[in-house]
């Protein structure tokens, strides 16, 4: 080792191994560090010892070095950076112990360690896991090392082999039986009998007669064997072979202690009271001698009765019938009496058997040989010499062995005889092109006391040995040379010299074979010359020190001593010929059979080689001529063991070695418990060491570039990272390794000798570390700055604190001091100012008293003197108007004098005037002038005496109040003189009483006090009381709250209780009817399989006889549900007549027996299906009543809702007649009152009040009727979007339509209180009934006086409440009316587009009639695709509510507008007609004079209106005969890339759906089910033909289900015409009920989603694994680990790798095409959700079985890979279709990688956190869980323990791994089409021109 290495390497608490005498190696750890020339080594073991370990003085060697933690527990032990025995040892027992993994990898050989436990890891799941996968890729296992043999098989066309090897315990058999159940798994059977049944059938009955209980095994096998498994080009097994080595016939005779014979002895004996074998004589095995010998007959969890049923199930099996057995048994019981026979001395050199010995007689009557012959030659024998023969007695010793030799003699020949019939079932007619041959033989052995057997098996261990290391030596120089790497020879260990030690000449078995034949050979002498011939001549032989009587070999794994006694007699293998003679002569067929003429056997069984196979090799050489029979004895063991083996090697090396090495982990069959002395025993002899010393000799490390960079970049600086990797890695190599022989450079790959990785691993190490001091340090240092500053900032706030609580003390101390100076200041201010008020109260007094007496004496004199004038005032008033009055009177009675005179004057003058008549005529001049002036004149008057006359009635009226309120003083005034008077009497009394008074108030203040005393008790007697009033008042509510918290709280727990029961019933109830749908449709794929297996077991008989005639065939029906009505194939009716002679001869050759019995499959499943169709129908109509009683509950609820808002809508108008009466009163009252309040003073105001309550009932009025006219236009466009969403959804029903239809007359008001209650939800109208209430309550008050009102201001303010009213209604209206305006302004822009529309339409009218008629589809598409892509460039989710309204109108405004239109076109073509009429009775008499060769010069228009104007119903017709080109065009030959492009979806099912609607049109029901059978059955044509293609499935699955849907949609049933529209319905179908053929199309539907999921699957299958787990999607998150010799998958995306990004391609393409091809929706979500079914699962599977895969960066991997795919799921709008949460569990693997596993918390967080995962997948990814790097750690036993514990109440299924073959059960919900059927146009592209539209 180099210095450096030292340096590195062997330094303080670096970890070694040290040699320990009990635990074979202990791990230490240096405490100094070693240099160069110490002799010892301080180490301090992991217990805490120190220990000084002394170096050897001669070799200077150091101790082994332990590998890194991080590759602990690697499932490749090449991939150890320290390749050495404890290496070795510490990883297989950290893998069996902690992580109860019992498989590991050494290079090319798996080590399987026995658990002495059953183990869930052996099931069709983990083979299904394994089955195609690379070896590398996941955690070993015998299914990877089968899986490898066989995929090597298929690739190499090379035989391969799997060799089982170990010693007795370790499991081999079992291993063998695994590997041969996954061939028979994977494979499968190329024939109708189940081969590989039969080839694992033959297990039980080799264990029963070759195996046996032995201290080490309760199994072991007791005999070599060697399987071939055939296989057929195909790679099916066809057959199997079995050769057999060695059998250990000496177990018959003799067991040792704790051990037993064959099992089948046992199970005979456990089986004896069965009637059968009442005649075998048989008993417990305690009673024979050649079964209790052990002296432990039975086995611990073992029936024996059982195990002898499955023993003959499997004889059933393999074909050998009930005689055959019974005379097998019958030679099994024999043997057992047999040994029973008691022989007796007769003399020193002679024996007897006692006459009638019983067990004597049952064997010869059982065998059917004569009595007296048996016992004669069973005490004596037959001696030939040259002259003579003569017969001599034997002694009893001699007899005993002849009779036990006779008995393993006749196992021997029974052995041999069932394995030669086992081969004869297994045989196949089929030529064999290769096979996969299992070889299951013992291990080197070696006992206290070895002897000729052990020899022998020794010996094959050698050349197995020796075969191994060759084919070792071999793969590594390949490997080399194909890196182009200088190949150096190994010194590897070759045994060829022990090899010829035992089969040279002169060796060891040549010389046994040579003393067999001396005369006077013995034991002894035969050692003397196995002495003298090779103990100086060979150093692998010795000589026991201690005995002349053994020898000693070295062989490859140990040294053995054989003790020489018994060798001659096992090789010689004698038996009394005399006995066979007497058996040969048997009356027992079987018998006679066993012994007839085995001369003429080539092989050990008897039989010939069979045909069309591979040669059978047996056990013993051919043998002589046969007249020489006699010499079939004489031929050694020896000699016939060695020409097998040699046969054995040739087969071996003519194949593909693969090797299993069994190793038994302790000798007490305790379960994952490991003794390693006992394992490093196994493991120096298995080889396992020499392939890890053959390794570490070369370069056993290997890294590609791109992992070695991945790996150690850490160790690279940013200089040397270079374009070219491979450049990078070299330069940086030669930096870190100055040594270049410790590592080479191949084309791929870096070869490292051993330890070069542990060095790097430590370099890696060191500078991480180094990177996290770095790290740890800023850290800490922030760590201690942040606590420094919160230390800092506490002490400055303990500072601040403190300083502010010295201020406020000082701050209290000022202010107390200046608040005591002014409080004394304040008192002595107080008592002076008290004195004061004192005096000066005092003062004021007295001045009071005199100045009141001084101003009552001037009172009275001024009063005195007041009333003097007062009374001189009237006096003089009272004269003054007197003389007044008479002055006046005069003076008018004057005037009234003279003016009288001067009237009559005028008079006088006047009437003389009026005689005259120019008089007269000068007066009438103007008259009328003057009338009208005067008339004026009068009329102001008029209104000026009116307003005087009303001044004067003011002035009267206040006249009047003046002198009533001076009468009023007058007679005050008197009474007040009165008065004065009576007050001075008065006031004597007053005094009197006042001084009465005061006696009193002193007595009235004493009791006043008394009672305050009594109050003020009694008031605070009665506080207290109230308080405790108050206290229990409180008590009582507290009680009735929580008795109704209580209450709630229980009907609110018992709401919960019922809505969790009726959850959980209807999961029930959902999971039941999934459970149904899956266990039906998985009938449907079985039956579908039956059917296709029953094709070609046709098309196999139909090959087997004459080819028919071309165009005379008959082809089978498919069958359904409905076989016997219309499963015949109208295809092919035509040929039926001619090709009935052909099937007859088809089934005169038909294997009947098959024939029924698939017949009667058939049967049992169609009525299992029928049965679970009922069930199903049942459940379904469960579910159905289930939700209809939740719906008439939510119908109950809707009802009471409607009926309280109907009350509420009562009221509501009751109020609004309320108020109407109030008004109307009101109104009433005031015009009643209008004539009383006329002439009075605001009679103006009652009239305007009255006009504006007029007005506003007339504008509530009109308002009320806008609102109701308003909400019914909303509440009906309500409903019509209601009716278009459950159009679309089909989910939820119309119940406000229903509830709103129940109100029967009140309709109209009812949805106008729905839309007036859902505008009042609205922002806009939140307000309005507040206002309105308040409206209301102020006039519903009660109507007052109205002259009251007027009094006290109350009507005025009616009046300006209404004025308001108005204001509100006004801007209410106003508002409305904007609305409607900007409503109205839309509808016109629409109205508008709608136009402008037209007239696009119309021109693009025109110019497509003057296409031609191919052109105007063209052009009718380009248009309608244009349209379409801009109505959807509308966004409706900014509001979706408006979009609809808007959507609405558009439509109701189109069809108005289509209406028109329509009646425009017709009122045109009308005029068209009539003018074209015209034209042609104006034109035609000048057509007459046109001469035929002018008419044919002149176009003529062909007038294409009648046809344009037909009316198509929607149905296509064809003739019967055009029944298969239909098919065959439509279906057959049909490629769907070109129709989903180019095409409608679902065009191929509409158009056979309108040529079925023709059918039943004409009522034609022959060519209704022959057009449906031809459908049905071409399609499954088409699907068996391209069923691999995920196109071809996905669209036939669309079709499928749109002609389903068809026939549900145009069937009349109500239940699907609802969702038609009155066209539509016009086109159901009228003559035929076709809802059996729904259900085969049903069926058929299941079918093909089957086989698209299965196609799925097999497309995403190669991708998941790479693209979900091995890709590294965060590049340089995963560290790689150094990886052992087998190739493990990169996670580097290479060339032609698969990523996330394919997975998500590939998601794409199979969402794409879905789409494209008009898959329902809901059906592409149940689709994506078993896509990611799949993944998940698989993805699951794979991380369960692979260790490397489970770590923390691994973890983080899936789960970003899993967030992408939620993000597609979310792109697609997908996320609630179920996808996800099949996810579930792979993403709690993924997290439970990621949490912390240490303590009880994290445990109690994962068992919370892992719900979706079961108890042995979490467990499994604790075990698996793997460090990548050395700062990670490992999960502790204790923590899985920990978990064990806390999940053990789980009832869950102990199933690993996922099931992958899950399908969901798939339903079809109903779809309707909105296309209608006569709108449809057929392409000329589907060559479909001979249907004719209807």
């Amino acid at each position: 080792m180099m210095n450096q290495e030292l340096d590195f390497m062997f330094v303080k608490y670096a970890r070694v191994w040290i040699p320990d005498s009990e635990e074979v190696w202990r791990s230490a750890e240096l405490t100094k560090d070693y240099k160069q020339g110490d002799t010892v080594l301080h180490l301090q073991l992991e217990d805490g010892t120190d220990l000084e370990h002394k170096l050897d003085p001669k070799t200077k060697n150091l101790p082994h070095l332990r590998n890194p933690d991080i590759l602990v527990g690697e499932n490749d032990l090449t991939a150890l950076s320290y390749l050495h025995e404890p290496a070795v040892l510490h990883n297989l027992k950290v893998r069996f112990i902690d992580s109860k993994l019992i498989y590991t990898y050494c290079g090319i050989v798996l080590v399987a360690i026995n658990p002495y436990e059953t183990l869930p890891i052996y099931g069709t799941d983990i083979i299904n896991a394994y089955s195609g996968q690379n070896m590398g890729d996941m955690d070993p296992h015998i299914f990877a090392v089968a899986e490898e043999a066989y995929k090597q098989m298929a690739r190499d066309e090379r035989n391969q082999s799997i060799i089982v090897s170990g010693e007795s315990g370790a499991g081999k058999t079992v291993s063998a039986k695994y590997a041969m159940r996954y061939f028979a798994t994977v494979s499968g059977s190329a024939s109708e009998a189940n081969v590989e049944e039969k080839v694992l059938a033959s297990n039980p009955i080799m264990e029963a007669i070759g195996n046996a209980k032995t201290t080490r095994n309760d199994n072991s096998s007791r005999f070599g064997k060697y399987i071939e498994i055939g296989f057929d080009k195909k790679y099916h097994i066809i057959g199997a072979n079995m050769r057999t080595y060695l059998l250990e016939k000496s177990r018959v005779v003799f067991q040792a202690d704790e051990e037993r014979n064959y099992h089948v002895f046992y199970q005979l004996c456990a089986s004896s009271h069965v009637p059968e074998f009442k005649a075998l004589k048989l008993g417990s095995a305690d009673v024979f001698h050649y079964t209790k010998q052990g002296r432990n007959p039975v086995i611990d969890g073992v029936d024996d009765a059982k195990e002898m049923s499955t023993t003959r199930n499997a004889f059933t099996l393999l074909g050998i019938n009930e005689s055959y057995q019974m005379g097998l048994f019958q030679v099994l019981a024999a043997i057992l009496h047999l040994g029973n026979v008691d022989v007796k001395d007769r003399d020193a050199d002679s024996s007897i058997i006692p006459p009638n010995n019983s067990h004597l007689m049952v064997f010869c009557e059982l065998m059917g040989v004569a009595y007296q012959d048996m016992s004669h030659w069973l005490c004596h024998k037959k001696l030939k010499t040259a002259a003579e023969t003569y017969i001599k007695p034997i002694p009893k010793l001699q007899a005993i062995n002849a009779r036990d030799a006779l008995a393993k003699h006749i196992y021997a020949k029974l052995f041999n005889w069932i394995v030669d019939h086992v081969n004869k079932a297994l045989h196949s007619t089929v030529k064999q092109h290769s096979f996969i041959g299992v070889l299951d033989i013992y291990g080197f052995e070696t006992f206290e006391i070895n002897s000729f057997e052990q020899f022998c098996i020794n010996y094959a261990n050698e050349k197995l040995q020796q075969q191994f290391n060759m084919h070792v030596f071999k793969l590594e120089q390949e490997e080399y040379m194909k890196e182009q790497i200088p190949w150096t020879l190994i010194d590897f260990y070759d045994n060829q010299p022990c090899i010829n030690l035992i089969e040279a000449k002169m060796g060891v078995l040549d010389l046994l074979d040579e003393e067999c034949k001396m005369p006077k050979g013995s034991d002894d002498s035969w050692a003397q010359k196995l002495y003298n011939t090779h103990l100086k001549t060979c150093s692998l032989f010795e000589k026991p020190r201690m005995s002349n009587k053994a020898f000693i070999i070295q062989h490859f794994a140990d040294k053995v001593e054989y003790q020489c006694e018994g060798f001659l007699e096992k090789n010689k293998d004698t038996v009394n010929e005399e006995q066979i003679h007497v058996l040969k002569a048997s009356k027992f067929d079987l018998l006679v059979e066993l012994f007839r003429d085995e001369e003429k056997a080539t092989s050990p069984t008897g039989v010939a080689p069979a045909t069309g196979g591979r040669t059978r090799l047996s056990v013993k050489p051919d043998k002589g001529k046969p007249d020489k029979s006699s010499k079939e004895h004489k031929k050694t063991v020896g000699l016939q063991f060695r020409n097998s083996l040699q046969l054995l090697m040739e087969t071996l090396n003519a194949t593909t070695p693969h090797y299993v090495r069994c190793i038994k982990p302790n000798d007490y069959k305790y379960a994952f418990t490991f003794d390693p002395k006992r394992a490093v025993q196994q493991l120096r002899a298995c080889g396992v060491l020499e392939t890890i010393r053959i390794s570490a000799a070369g370069f056993p490390s290997r890294w590609t570039y791109q992992e070695f960079f991945s790996r150690y970049r850490v160790l690279m600086k940013q200089k040397d990272v270079l374009p070219d990797k491979k450049m990078t890695c070299k330069n940086v190599l030669e930096k870190l390794v100055q040594d270049p022989d410790k590592y080479q450079f191949g084309k791929t790959k870096i070869f490292f000798r051993a330890g070069q990785v542990a060095y790097l691993e430590k370099l890696r190490a060191d500078k991480l570390r180094a990177a996290c001091i770095r790290i740890q340090k800023t850290i800490r240092c922030w760590l201690a700055r942040k606590k420094y500053l919160r230390m800092k900032h506490a002490a400055i706030t303990i500072q601040r604190y403190v300083r502010g609580y010295q201020a406020r003390c000082l701050a209290t101390f000022l202010r107390r001091t200046r608040a005591a100076t002014i409080i004394q200041k304040y008192q002595r201010m107080y008592v002076a100012r008290s004195s004061y008020r004192r005096k000066q109260a005092a003062a004021l007094a007295m001045q009071c008293i005199l100045r009141a007496f001084m101003a009552r004496q001037l009172y009275r004199a001024l009063l005195r003197e007041h009333k003097a004038i007062i009374i001189q005032k009237m006096v003089r008033g009272w004269l003054a108007r007197q003389w007044y009055k008479r002055s006046l009177a005069a003076v008018v009675y004057l005037q009234c004098c003279m003016r009288r005179m001067r009237a009559k004057r005028e008079l006088k003058k006047l009437k003389i005037e009026a005689r005259s008549v120019e008089h007269y005529k000068k007066l009438n001049i103007g008259m009328e002038n003057k009338i009208m002036q005067l008339q004026r004149k009068i009329d102001d008057q008029n209104k000026d005496n009116r307003s005087l006359t009303e001044r004067l009635s003011g002035l009267e009226v206040t006249h009047a109040a003046e002198s009533e309120r001076l009468r009023r003083e007058l007679s005050r005034l008197r009474c007040a003189e009165e008065d004065a008077k009576n007050s001075n009497n008065r006031v004597i009394t007053l005094q009197e009483e006042l001084e009465r008074l005061r006696a009193e108030l002193q007595n009235t203040q004493k009791e006043k006090k008394a009672i305050e005393e009594w109050a003020q008790k009694y008031q605070d007697e009665m506080e207290q009381m109230i308080s405790e009033l108050k206290d229990q008042n409180n008590l009582l509510k507290n009680e009735k709250n929580d008795l109704n918290r209580l209450i709630q709280e229980q009907g609110q727990q018992w709401t919960e209780k019922m809505q969790r029961a009726l959850k959980e019933e209807t999961a029930q109830l959902e999971t039941d009817l999934n459970e149904e749908r899956s266990r039906y449709q998985n009938l449907l794929s079985e039956h579908l399989r039956l059917e296709e297996k029953y094709d070609d077991l046709k098309e196999e008989i139909s090959l087997t006889v004459n080819v028919p005639k071309p165009g005379h065939r008959r082809t089978d029906s498919t069958h359904s549900s409905n076989e016997s009505e219309y499963t015949y194939n109208s295809e092919f009716a035509e040929s039926e007549e001619g090709s009935r002679g052909v099937e007859d001869v088809t089934k005169a050759s038909l294997d009947m027996a098959l024939f029924l019995k698939l017949q009667k499959r058939v049967t049992e499943l169609e009525q299992e299906k029928q049965g679970l169709q009922n069930e199903l129908d049942r459940r379904e109509e469960q579910f159905q009543r289930a939700r209809a009683r939740d719906d008439e509950e939510h119908k109950k609820a809707r009802s009471a809702e409607l009926e309280y808002e109907s009350l509420k809508r009562q009221e509501l108008e009751s109020e609004n007649k309320k108020l109407k009466h109030n008004l109307n009163e009101m109104r009433q009252s005031l015009m009643s009152n209008a004539g009383a309040v006329s002439a009075a003073p605001g009679s103006p105001a009652y009239k305007v009040l009255l006009d504006q309550l007029n007005s506003s009932n007339e504008e509530l009025e009109v308002r009320k009727e806008e609102v109701l006219i308003l909400r019914s236009q909303l509440v009906s466009q309500k409903e019509a979007m209601q009716h278009k969403d459950e159009k679309e959804t089909m989910t939820e029903p119309l119940h406000y339509v229903e509830d709103v239809q129940k109100l029967g007359d009140a309709k109209e008001i009812s949805q106008a209180y729905m839309g007036l209650k859902d505008t009042n939800r609205s922002p806009r109208f939140l307000r309005r009934p507040l206002e309105v209430n308040e409206l209301v309550n102020r006039l519903r008050s009660p109507l007052p006086d109205m002259r009251k009102m007027n009094e006290d201001g109350e009507l005025w303010l009616v009046y300006e409440g209404l004025k308001e009213t108005n204001r509100l209604l006004e801007s209410q209206l106003q508002a409305q009316r904007r609305s409607h305006e900007s409503e109205l302004e839309a509808l016109r822009g629409e109205l508008q587009s709608v136009k402008e529309e037209n007239n696009r339409q119309q021109q693009l009218l025109a110019q497509n009639l003057q296409l031609p008629p191919e052109a105007r589809i063209e052009a009718s598409l380009q248009h309608e695709i244009t349209r379409l892509t801009n109505e959807n460039l509308v966004n409706p989710t900014e509001d979706p509510k408006a979009y609809r309204i808007s959507v609405l109108r558009r439509m109701i405004d189109l069809m108005e507008q289509l209406e028109k239109q329509d009646k425009t076109v017709r009122k045109l073509k009308k005029q068209l007609k009539v003018f074209a009429k015209k034209i042609n009775d104006l034109e035609g008499g000048q057509i007459e004079n046109v001469s035929p060769g002018q008419m044919a010069d002149e176009p003529i228009r062909p007038v294409s209106i009648p046809r344009r104007e037909k009316d198509f119903q929607g149905m296509l017709e064809y003739k019967k005969e055009d029944e298969l080109k239909l098919v065959k065009n439509l279906i057959l030959e049909l490629k769907p890339r070109g129709v989903a492009v180019n095409l409608i979806p679902g065009l191929p099912a509409y158009i056979l759906f309108m040529c079925l609607r023709h059918a039943d049109y004409i009522n034609d029901d022959q060519k209704v089910r022959s057009l449906l059978t031809s459908t049905i059955n071409s399609i499954k044509k088409i699907l068996k033909k391209r069923g691999d293609d995920f196109e071809t499935v996905s669209f036939w699955l669309a079709n499928t289900c749109r002609f389903l849907h068809c026939l549900k949609q145009y069937s009349g049933d109500e239940q699907f015409m609802k969702y038609n529209s009155p066209k539509q319905n016009e086109h159901c179908l009228s003559n035929f009920d076709l809802a059996e053929y729904r259900q085969v199309l049903s069926d058929l539907a299941i079918q093909i989603y089957q086989q698209l999921i299965k196609c799925m699957e097999n497309i995403l299958q190669p991708m998941i694994v790479s693209g979900m787990l091995e890709h590294e999607t965060i590049q340089g998150v995963s560290g790689v680990k150094p990886t052992g010799l087998r190739k493990r998958t990169s996670s580097i995306a290479d060339e032609g790798t698969y990523t996330l990004d394919s997975i998500i391609r590939q998601l794409n393409s199979f969402h794409s095409i879905m789409c494209q091809h008009g898959t329902d929706p809901e059906l592409i979500k149940q689709v994506v959700k078993q896509q990611f079914y799949i993944v998940g699962a698989v993805t699951l599977n794979n991380l369960l079985l692979r260790k490397d895969m489970c770590s923390w960066s691994k973890g983080m991997q899936i789960r970003y890979n899993v967030s992408q795919l939620e993000e597609w799921l979310r792109d697609k709008n997908l996320m609630v279709c179920g996808a996800k949460e099949t996810l579930e569990p792979l993403i709690q693997a993924a997290q439970l990688l990621q949490v912390k596993k240490k303590t009880d918390e994290d445990a109690e967080a994962i068992c919370s956190m892992c719900n979706a995962l079961t108890t042995a997948q979490i467990v499994k990814v604790l075990n698996l869980y793997t460090p990548v790097n050395a700062f990670e750690e490992r999960v502790s036993v204790t923590f899985i323990r920990t978990i064990q514990n806390r999940l053990r109440d789980r009832k869950e299924s102990p199933q690993l791994l996922l099931d992958t073959k899950i399908i969901y059960p798939v339903t079809f919900p109903f779809n309707p089409s909105s296309l209608a059927l006569e709108t449809i146009q057929i392409p000329g592209s589907l060559n479909l021109a001979f249907l004719t539209r209807v």
